[in-house]
This record gives C-alpha cells, sequence and structure tokens, in this order.
C-alpha cells in the first residue's frame, strides 16, 4: 500500500496512529489530513527524534497498516 491510499482514507486510520504515537493530541493527528510530511514533523517535535527516525518509526507504522484490513466489516482489534 502506498502512502496516498492511507492518506486519501486518514479518517479511517487515525486512530490507529493515535495508538502509534500517543503523544500527539487528536488535534496533531488531524491536522496532518494524512500528510506523511506532517505527522513525521509532529512525531520530531513531540517526540524530540531525528526526521531519519520519524520516517523509519511511519514507515514500520504503514507497513503494519497494509496487514490489518480497514473499512467496512473489518474486524476490530
Amino acid at each position: 500500500m502506498n502512502w496516498s491510499t492511507i492518506e486519501a482514507k486518514w479518517n479511517d486510520y487515525k486512530g490507529e496512529a493515535q495508538k502509534q504515537w500517543s503523544k500527539l493530541t487528536d488535534e496533531q493527528i488531524n491536522g496532518t489530513m494524512g500528510s506523511r510530511n506532517q505527522l513525521s514533523a509532529r512525531l520530531q517535535q513531540a517526540y524530540a527524534v531525528t526526521e531519519a527516525e520519524a520516517d523509519r518509526q511511519i514507515s514500520e507504522w504503514q507497513k503494519r497498516q497494509m496487514e490489518q484490513p480497514k473499512g467496512k466489516g473489518a474486524a476490530k482489534h
């Protein structure tokens, strides 16, 4: 799955993002509007990590989202 799919369906994914990065507020998560660059910037600020580390975390999270079905009829975990 490419990032544009996550961005287009951000409302389906933002809850999982909030679970992953609990230091980010709902407002911060919503404010990214699914933009990977904005999410990276917020992670760098909230967690005091480098851009490379933020990007690594996002890539790992993205990979896990591919393994979990989303949308109607998806199993809830």
